[in-house]
């Protein structure tokens, strides 16, 4: 009657996999990261250009005028425009005033490489990935040329003392002014972007303003190991869904168009993200959708404001680029934490992130340690649930020779067995299912921990003791996934045996098929395991402590 037994192997596998699910590090090999080297697209002939993706539309009332717009890809356009804050290092591109390139001052692209920020934005000869802005009129759309704009410096630094950096790019059309100002803020990876727009004709004019992420489907170098391929691709809030995401496949087979009040875009990787915020009290229009040239454009269009002759109009919107900070996105936008993508046990990933950042915060600072103060604080919180469980399978050990004596006896009438297993269960109180059940209804806390620890940015390159520097990848000399073997092992001794030989034998290699597969693991999750193992262990000794003196 070691039905039981199947249950909780069926379960260990579902958690298994679970952790494997969308294992993509050995399906192919990662396309070689993009070369560092921005490729500016004002060079001589033979050169690659940026994509266009706005225009300034023809002339007439009512609209936005044309003027001497240069072709893209003009070998007389000015130099890339640098921009540095305590944050944020960008070149901005004076044709269009388009940002070309992001670097995270804070985030480094390996984590002995502090001479190398992160570079997250960046248009080469390999990789496209850039934000685009304009205004439109009544006949404008965000992809068809670029106007020209001018800046006073070559150069822009977020000074010592000073909270905000502004620069200002300018152009004049046919009478009518036009600035584009980029406000920075110390500390901030959010990024306002004004249109400052002086009529000066004699006729009134609409403006509106566009914003687009224009991206090629190139993956990201990521080190995650078994277990997650982390999500790359666009996510916008819509009517019907708060956080709906499309990777670029879904993009090309269906694009995606939206219209509501306030609302968001953003282009989504691991631990980091690009988005553009519009004015949250004006209904604007998004959309998703492929451009061409395996390129793919997450923008939106919002309402065109009208300005009246000798006077001053403004729209604008907020760019964001920078890591995946739950309590800053939810600053800036409804739902745009959501991008921070904890998958469909989110409900109880969550709160457990605020317990672990409030632990960290207030308690310990160090990374490593607050995961083993959370993996205390959830084994308390479940532990009414675990000892249920656990005191059944300690009166199973305890009267294990006893069953072990049935089957010996009635090995030829399996019906006699089971009745007499039965008589056993009920003359001693043993819940079969009792130590399963507890095993089962846990598994969805491990599984929205693992995937909270996986998606927490703070734990990328956050040492934790001796040799574990980086809790986000996988331990260098895999120290931690053989102490987890081993806990593993030594909580099964613990445990009832299986009195069937071939269950026996599954249980015995379970230990090793989970160290070989937590080898690949973030040291993060595989601290959480060893720390749950162990204090497994030491409620499965408490436990079986008191059945043993229960039954003297």
């Amino acid at each position: 009657m070691d039905w039981q037994r199947y249950t909780l192997v069926g379960g260990i596998a579902a958690v298994l996999l679970a952790l494997i699910y969308q294992w993509n590090a050995f399906q192919e090999q990662h396309t070689p990261a993009p070369d560092q080297k921005t490729v500016v697209h004002h060079q001589a002939q033979g050169s690659e250009t940026l994509p266009s993706s706005q225009a300034q539309p023809g002339s007439s009332e009512g609209e936005l005028p044309d003027g001497a717009i240069p072709e893209v890809g003009s070998t007389s356009q000015p130099k890339l425009i640098s921009v540095n804050t305590d944050t944020l290092s960008l070149l901005i591109d004076p044709n269009g005033g388009d940002i070309v390139k992001v670097a995270l001052r804070k985030y480094y692209e390996e984590i002995d490489t502090p001479d190398r920020p992160l570079i997250l934005l960046n248009q080469t000869r390999s990789h496209t990935y850039v934000a685009k802005s304009g205004l439109v009129g009544g006949k404008g759309n965000c992809s068809a040329g670029r106007p020209v704009f001018t800046s006073d410096a070559g150069e822009y630094a977020l000074q010592e003392g000073k909270d905000t950096l502004t620069v200002d790019l300018k152009q004049t059309q046919n009478g009518i002014g036009f600035t584009k100002r980029f406000t920075f803020n110390r500390g901030d990876y959010l990024i306002k972007v004004s249109y400052l727009v002086d009529n000066g004709r004699d006729k009134p004019l609409l403006a509106g303003m566009c914003g687009e992420i224009v991206r090629d489907s190139l993956e990201p170098p990521v080190d995650v190991g078994i277990g997650m391929s982390p999500f790359l691709g666009a996510a916008l809030h819509t009517s019907e869904e708060n956080y709906y995401k499309q990777d670029f496949e879904d993009i090309s087979k269906k694009p995606t168009t939206e219209t509501l009040q306030g609302g968001w875009v953003a282009m989504v990787q691991h631990y980091f993200l690009s988005a553009w915020v519009p004015n949250q009290q004006e209904n604007n229009t998004f959309a998703l959708e492929p451009i061409g040239n395996g390129l793919y454009s997450m923008g939106f269009t919002s309402p065109q404001l009208r300005i009246e002759p000798g006077k001053q109009g403004t729209v604008e919107a907020s760019f964001y680029a920078g890591p995946k900070d739950v309590y800053r996105l939810e600053e800036i936008s409804p739902y745009l934490d959501l991008t921070v993508d904890y998958g469909w046990l989110w409900w109880l990933a969550k709160p457990m992130f605020r317990v672990l950042n409030w632990i960290h915060d207030h308690i310990v600072d160090n990374w490593g340690w607050s995961i083993i103060l959370l993996t205390v604080f959830i084994k308390a919180l479940l532990f009414p649930l675990s000892a249920a469980g656990l005191k059944s399978m300690a009166r199973m050990r305890k009267f294990a020779p006893q069953m072990k004596k049935l089957q010996e006896q009635y090995k030829d009438n399996r019906q006699k067995l089971a009745e007499e297993t039965m008589k056993l269960y009920r003359r001693e109180k043993i819940n079969p299912v009792g130590g399963c059940l507890p095993i089962l209804l846990q598994m969805p806390v491990f599984i929205g921990l693992y995937w909270m620890l996986m998606e927490t940015v703070e734990l990328r390159h956050a040492p934790w003791i001796g040799w574990i520097h980086d809790l986000s990848v996988k331990d260098p000399y895999f120290i931690l996934p053989v102490i987890m073997g081993l806990s593993m092992w030594f909580m099964q001794k613990l445990n009832p045996q299986p009195t069937d030989p071939t269950q026996a034998k599954i249980m015995q290699l379970m230990p090793v098929m989970m160290t070989f597969f937590f080898l690949w693991f973030p040291a993060g999750m595989v601290i959480y395991w060893i720390a749950n193992n162990l204090i497994t262990i030491a409620q499965t000794w408490f436990i079986n402590k008191q059945v043993e003196a229960a039954g003297k």
